[in-house]
Parts: C-alpha cells; sequence; structure tokens
C-alpha cells in the first residue's frame, strides 16, 4: 500500500512539473507587449553596436553593420506604421511623437551611407559611432518620455503587440510588405517599402504636410551630432 502510495504521488509531481512546463512554453510563445516588445529591440541593438566596438575584424565588422542596420530598418517601420499611430490616438500632446518620426528620418540617412560603404573605408567607423550615439539618444526619448505616456492611456498594448510582432517577422521573413497597418485599421500613413518587404534605408518617412521640413530638421540634429566627433555626415 505504502509503495502504490509512493508511486501515485510521484505520477502527481510528474504531472504538475509538466503542466507547468507547457504553460511556461505556451507563455514565452506569446508576444510581449507592445513597450516591452519595442525596449527588447533597444536592447538588442544596443548590444550590436557595442559588439561592434570591440571587434577589429572587418568582415566582423561587416556584418555586424548590416545586422544593426536591418533591426534599426525594421524596428523603426513597425513603430511608423502600427505604433505611433496607434499612439497618436490616444495622446494629446503629439510633439513626441513627431519628433520621434524626425529622429527616425536622421537614422535612415545615416544607415544609408553605411549600407552604401564598408569597414575600411573612409569614415566607416565613426557613421557608426555616430549612429550609435543617434540611437542612444532616440531610444533614451522614448523610454524616458513617450513610452511612460502611452503605458498610462487605454492603449490595448497586447493586442499592439501582437501586431507588431507579426509585422516583424513578416519583415524580417522578406514578406511582400503589402499588409503593414495601423493599430486601429490603417489611420497612420505607412512607410514606403521596397518589393522584398524591408525598409530601404534611404526611404523618406513622411508626415502630414510636413515631410520637407521635418528632413531639414533631422539633417540639421545629425550635423550638430556628427559635428561633436568631427565627422560631416553629408561625406
Amino acid at each position: 500500500m505504502a509503495a502504490r502510495k509512493k508511486t501515485t504521488a510521484s505520477k502527481k509531481k510528474t504531472s504538475s512539473r509538466s503542466s507547468s512546463s507547457k504553460k511556461k512554453s505556451s507563455s514565452a510563445r506569446q508576444p510581449a507587449d507592445a513597450i516591452a516588445l519595442l525596449k527588447a529591440d533597444h536592447q538588442k541593438v544596443q548590444g550590436l553596436f557595442e559588439q561592434y566596438e570591440k571587434t577589429r575584424s572587418d568582415d566582423r565588422k561587416s556584418a555586424l553593420a548590416q545586422q544593426i542596420c536591418q533591426e534599426l530598418t525594421v524596428h523603426a517601420q513597425i513603430e511608423e506604421e502600427i505604433f505611433y499611430p496607434a499612439a497618436r490616438e490616444v495622446l494629446r500632446d503629439e510633439d513626441l511623437l513627431d519628433e520621434a518620426t524626425v529622429e527616425h528620418q536622421g537614422a535612415k540617412d545615416l544607415i544609408a551611407q553605411i549600407e552604401g560603404s564598408s569597414p575600411g573605408a573612409k569614415l566607416f567607423d565613426a557613421k557608426v559611432t555616430v549612429l550609435s550615439e543617434y540611437i542612444k539618444h532616440h531610444v533614451k526619448e522614448e523610454q524616458n518620455e513617450l513610452f511612460p505616456k502611452v503605458r498610462k492611456t487605454k492603449l490595448d498594448l497586447k493586442m499592439v503587440g501582437e501586431q507588431l510582432q507579426a509585422r516583424k517577422m513578416e519583415l524580417m521573413g522578406g514578406g511582400d510588405g503589402s499588409s503593414g497597418r495601423g493599430a486601429s485599421g490603417g489611420s497612420g500613413q505607412a512607410s514606403r517599402t521596397s518589393s522584398s518587404g524591408k525598409l530601404s534605408g534611404s526611404g523618406r518617412a513622411k508626415s502630414d504636410g510636413g515631410s520637407n521640413e521635418k528632413s531639414g530638421e533631422s539633417e540639421g540634429i545629425m550635423a550638430a551630432m556628427a559635428r561633436g566627433i568631427g565627422l560631416s555626415p553629408s561625406k
């Protein structure tokens, strides 16, 4: 009888562990909410920049630079297609979103320069360094100002997170780029995509009635940052 009780108890424990493991596995597959997902992107790119700073191999630098550019390009696109339009509908103050969009454009311009060059070329390392500093500034503003304000609204961040994750997987997998929509049904303008579904680094993010003005502002920001380390972005 004692042996049977031990066997039964052992089976219950095994079953409990198995059930718990399945729940954890299922939970791991669920998309994070929108802000958690975007923060994870920020952290990943920061890690790639740190790896770039430490390596001396041109082959490794090339691979890391390409990955950095791809990660940032996709991240910017899903924010512009989905997160920013959704945030505009729940935030009264849109200045932070306008500034973030302009900052994206500045980053895209520099990404295009990096993608058109290679390690060993003049100013290549400097351009990656400027991009790193530029992204740090952008991330700080999003995580310290924009995200907390959005978190306090009634925006369904889980639903937006699911949309961000699905679109990101599509872009990373080279989808046709035709299904990007704003979280509220496409009220925001989608960024231009290439035939492969990926946002070109030299693409222009447009906003209502002010693309030229904002582009000029982004160039001014880039020039100021570049002068700080003795680099002209236009070179």
